[in-house]
């Protein structure tokens, strides 16, 4: 036996008496040997197991899940006869074995409804439900308020609908309450939002219409997430938790639908430490009392309508981590010096109006973590100090002004994993070191300045999942089989460039790339179809416009995404190239959203997808016809362009399914106007018909449910009278008739449509007066939108009425507009189901795409301009953008008669005014020249008479002038201005004189500035004469010596 020393045999006997405390510890209080018969102290009460009515509640709730395989896992322990208490998810009180927590939060468990069994359960405290599929079904109306000692109710994407139960609002005891569906949105590219959320305007969502009753007994609840529920009914959510809930220490309500400004009496909700109110309608200022909330982390108002600004004490809170504005496009503030002690991780201003210079003092804030200082109001120069963020993982900047070369300090932020820059004037070459950045995932340089070759370390950067650097001024050769050393990028953009994309060498090893996405190769010089890209299976969507392709595009693009419509390719746009030929006859063998083969030189029948497409584009090809019976390929199409082709023949009714935009402009169609395009329930928003053949009268049945905005039939053969059923399309902003036979008088009942822009009859019968013909049009009379009126080449006569020129508010007034040039969108659904599996969280439950949805919205092609043709400057102009500043009234080639009424010249707002070739009489008022944004006056070929008002002779902006073929007399107003203007502007008035004419003014012909300037002079030594006179008179009168000069 070895020997141990005193302190090995000391050690060996505390272990042992430690290990017999232990195990004395561990045995049960009840056992007596172990009781002192003489001690106080008190035996602990045995814990009571689970009551046999919480056990058969628990299991009736478990048969109303659906058996699967998650379910069959979830559930193993709960098994008949058993402790329930010890069952996975269950707790209960010791004392009562009644069941106090029910936890089965992401189990992935499905079922039809909730079983009212849960309702047994009325010692719950703690409910978690979250992350379960419950299908729609409807939150029981009863039930709930039985569960009185319920303090956090969790049912977040649970999915159920319809009305939140009013009983939850008796729940007095709750402290927290999450209803929410989870969204997230991420920014993809500077033109589309790709993102993730419940599909809330496809499905019916959960909704409170009133929310005061909802938290009018809920003073203790300190969290709030009702993220994603619809409160758009609920115009009293800001007061009702102002009065009843004052305890809140988080607030999340995004995406909620939620409108109108955040009211005064939020200021009484001083407890919150989390605010979280983006993607919703709000509108007004943010509160400057946001600043003196002490406790408040987290700040989120992103994907409003907020405007105004921004008070910089926010920015200066001490305990904020979380600023996020970004996209709220009226927001205005600048960013002022932040401490270094502030405790900002995010900072997000990105699509605001911000703007001023961006403080280096930011460099200092060591713990940002996410900075997005992506408004293009942003000037100056990027402070090198953002390089000593170290912990920073998000970096975006924009700004038109903001200038200098590309930053080489990015490359010190090696905790980057997401890099923009984006419409800025940065410039130079990308550091070649940027490979240093190894966890970059996101890199972008989007229409900036930057040039030179892309770095060949960035197709090393194997954590790249979006590489955009589209639109700027890249050179150099990539060779696409590079790709495959990119294994996790979903997104490439290389458009508009100057580089040029190659395939490179293709071999056996190559094998799929599933992550490739969204492949963007604009005007990249590709001549062409790179076959490497049938390995791409899984692409959604891909751009190869504007390039130099030709001849048949290869059947494999259409066979190679065509397997599954749920998978396939999401957008295809091959426009502008030199294709001629799509390989198939009629119907494309793909499932498609949106299809661009514009600007091509394809031939015969338009090939449309098998399956039909949501935004189909066929625009300045040479196609001749249609496929017959092709109603079925159009059933889910939203806009089908297929201008300047050669399609002939009646319009198929086949086009009536349409539903958003339609342009068959350009063409040579004939026949009559479906009737169906314009009488039916059809949701038209453009009709573009103009430049073909049709012929016969307009229907006048028009829907009261009329879409239309905008209306074009010009240079037709239509004839008969404008149908008077068109006041029912009350969002009619654009009517453009001209070069047709439509006679009539004019459209006076026209002037009831509230938001009427553009009005063009040009070049038709129109006749007689240009006033209300009845008592009821008097009252209306006005045309309060009217920014465009043309007339012209009509058979109007009388007088032009005053009362009414005075009523073109349009003309008048300025109006802030949405968007400056004239366009119209399509609102074909935000989200396209694309089956996306999304797992749920901890189970790997794959929901349907029903129930959560992958998409983007696709702002590219989803708007319609307007273009149109007036005359301007004294020739006929092809508008291909109508700014909605435009002013312009077109009145010329008619019978008017009478002077012209100076109230024209309150039509301050005018850009281009045309009278001529009427029978105006009398002067040219001198009120034109209030016209301080007129361009072009024409008043040629009337019978004006009288002198050229000097007040033209101010109009700076006038840039065409025409009174030739009058009776205008006089010298012509001398002015710099005036002698840009040519002999042709003032021809045919014999009594005209002076520059640019040849005539001479003689001596009794004055101009009225040399008149006026000798008239003004002679009063005045007149007038000094009298004065010296009198002073004479006076002292002679008086005996005054006068001092003779010595």
């Amino acid at each position: 036996m070895a020997h141990h020393g005193p302190t090995a045999v000391a050690l060996h006997l505390l272990l042992q008496i430690h290990l017999a405390v232990m195990v004395c510890s561990l045995l049960p209080s009840s056992a007596g040997a172990f009781t002192s018969s003489n001690t106080n102290a008190v035996a602990v009460a045995p814990r009571v197991p689970c009551l046999r009515s919480q056990e058969m509640a628990l299991l009736q709730l478990k048969r109303s899940f659906t058996a699967t395989a998650y379910s069959i896992t979830a559930f193993r322990s709960w098994k008949v006869g058993t402790d329930c208490c010890g069952w996975a998810g269950v707790h209960c009180g010791d004392a009562d074995g009644r069941v106090t927590s029910l936890d089965l939060g992401s189990w992935g468990l499905e079922s039809a409804g909730l079983d009212p069994a849960l309702f047994d359960l009325t010692s719950l405290r703690y409910l978690n439900l979250a992350w379960n599929n419950f299908n729609l079904s409807k939150l029981p109306s009863t039930g709930f308020e039985q569960l009185t000692n319920l303090t956090s109710l969790n049912l977040p994407n649970t999915f159920f609908s319809g009305q939140v139960p009013h009983n939850i609002g008796r729940l007095t005891n709750l402290v927290s309450l999450d209803l929410s569906v989870s969204s997230e949105l991420v920014e993809l590219a500077d033109n589309m939002d790709r993102y993730i959320e419940g599909d809330l305007d496809n499905i019916e969502s959960l909704a409170v219409t009133n929310f005061t009753s909802l938290v009018a007994n809920l003073g203790s609840l300190r969290e709030l997430n009702l993220g994603g529920v619809n409160l758009s009914q609920s115009t009293d959510w800001c007061d009702a938790l102002s009065m009843y809930a004052r305890n809140l220490r988080v607030l999340r309500l995004d995406g909620c639908k939620i409108h109108g400004p955040i009211c005064g009496t939020f200021s009484a909700l001083r407890s919150l430490s989390v605010i979280d109110l983006q993607g919703s309608s709000l509108t007004g200022q943010i509160p400057d009392f946001f600043a003196n909330y002490s406790l408040l982390n987290v700040l989120q108002l992103s994907y409003n309508q907020l405007e105004g600004w921004v008070s910089p004490e926010i920015f200066e809170h001490k305990k904020l981590v979380t600023i996020d504005l970004y996209y709220n496009p009226k927001l205005s503030g600048s960013l002022p010096n932040i401490s270094a002690d502030s405790c900002l991780q995010n900072l997000l201003v990105g699509r605001t109006n911000f703007s001023s210079t961006i403080p280096s003092s930011i460099g200092k804030i060591r713990s940002l973590k996410r900075l997005g200082l992506d408004a293009p109001g942003f000037s100056g120069n990027l402070p090198s100090s953002i390089g000593e963020l170290k912990s920073l993982n998000t970096l975006k900047v924009s700004g038109l002004n903001l200038v200098g070369p590309m930053p080489s300090w990015i490359t010190n932020l090696t905790s980057l994993k997401v890099l923009k820059f984006s419409y800025c004037g940065l410039y130079g070459s990308i550091p070649s070191s940027i490979g240093h950045l190894i966890k970059l995932k996101i890199f972008a340089v989007m229409q900036c300045e930057a040039s030179g070759e892309i770095p060949p370390h960035i197709f090393n950067m194997t954590q790249l999942e979006e590489l955009a650097l589209g639109s700027n001024n890249f050179t150099g050769i990539v060779e696409l089989n590079s790709l495959w050393r990119l294994p996790n990028l979903s997104l490439l953009d290389l458009s508009n460039n100057k580089i040029v994309v190659q395939e490179g060498q293709e071999n056996s090893s190559m094998v799929s790339l599933p992550n490739i996405q969204f492949l963007n190769l604009a005007a990249c010089s590709i001549t062409k179809f790179p076959s490497i890209l049938k390995h791409l299976n899984y692409c959604i969507g891909l751009d190869l416009s504007n390039n130099q392709m030709h001849g048949a595009i290869p059947r494999w693009v259409w066979e190679n995404w065509s397997t599954d419509p749920s998978f396939g390719l999401f957008y295809l746009d091959l426009s502008h190239n030199n294709f001629t030929s799509v390989g198939y006859e009629t119907f494309l063998p793909i499932s498609l959203v949106k299809l661009d083969l514009s600007f091509n030189m394809f031939e015969g029948p338009i090939p449309l997808p098998q399956y039909s497409a949501q935004v189909l584009d066929y625009s300045s090809n040479m196609f001749s016809s249609m496929p017959h019976n092709f109603s079925t390929q159009l059933r889910d199409t939203y806009v089908f362009k297929a201008s300047r082709n050669n399609l002939s023949g009646n319009i198929p009714t086949s086009f009536c399914i349409v539903s958003e935009f339609l342009d068959l402009s350009y063409n040579t169609f004939n026949g009559s106007v479906p009737s169906c395009l314009m009488e039916d329930a059809n949701p038209l928003i453009v009709l573009n018909l103009k430049e073909n053949q049709l012929d016969g009268e307009l229907p006048d049945t028009i829907n009261e449910n009329c879409t239309l905005e905008l209306l074009d039939i010009s240079s037709n053969r239509i004839e008969g009278q404008l149908p008077k059923s068109l006041v029912a399309c009350k969002r009619l902003e654009v009517l453009a008739i001209a070069n047709n036979n439509i006679t009539g008088s004019f459209p006076c009942w026209m002037s009831t449509l509230p938001r009427l822009q553009v009005l063009i009859l040009k070049h038709n019968n129109f006749f007689g007066l240009v006033i209300p013909s009845s008592a009821k049009e008097k009252i209306t009379w006005g045309f309060p939108s009217l920014r465009i009126l043309d007339i012209s080449y009509n058979n109007f006569s009388g007088t032009l009425n005053k009362e009414w020129l005075s009523k073109l508010m349009g003309m008048i007034v300025e109006v802030s507009n949405e968007t400056l040039v004239m366009e119209y969108y399509a609102y074909y659904g935000q989200l396209y189901h694309l089956g996306t599996k999304i797992r749920s969280k901890g189970s790997g439950n794959q929901f349907d795409k029903r129930w959560m949805t992958f998409g983007f919205i696709d702002r590219s092609n989803n708007t319609y301009q307007l273009s149109t043709e007036l005359t301007s400057k004294g020739s006929e102009r092809q508008f291909d953008e109508i700014w909605r500043t435009l002013g312009f009234l077109d009145v010329s080639n008619n019978a008017f008669q009478g002077s012209i009424p100076a109230d024209i010249g309150g039509l301050v707002l005018l850009d281009v005014l045309n009278m001529s070739h009427n029978s105006f009489t009398g002067p040219i008022p001198s009120q034109l020249g209030h016209l301080a944004h007129l361009e072009s006056l024409d008043l040629s070929s009337n019978a004006l008479s009288g002198e050229i008002p000097l007040e033209l002779a101010s109009l700076d902006s006038l840039t065409t002038l025409n009174l030739s073929n009058n009776k205008l007399m006089g010298s012509i107003p001398e002015s710099p201005h005036f002698m840009t203007f040519s002999n042709n502007s003032f021809l045919g008035n014999e009594d005209l004189c002076g520059p640019p004419l040849s005539k001479v003014c003689n001596n009794k012909v004055k101009s009225n500035a040399k008149k006026k300037s000798v008239d003004f002079i002679l009063f005045l030594f007149v007038g000094i004469g009298f004065g010296v006179g009198f002073a004479v008179a006076v002292v002679v009168a008086w005996g005054i010596p006068v001092r003779k000069r010595a």
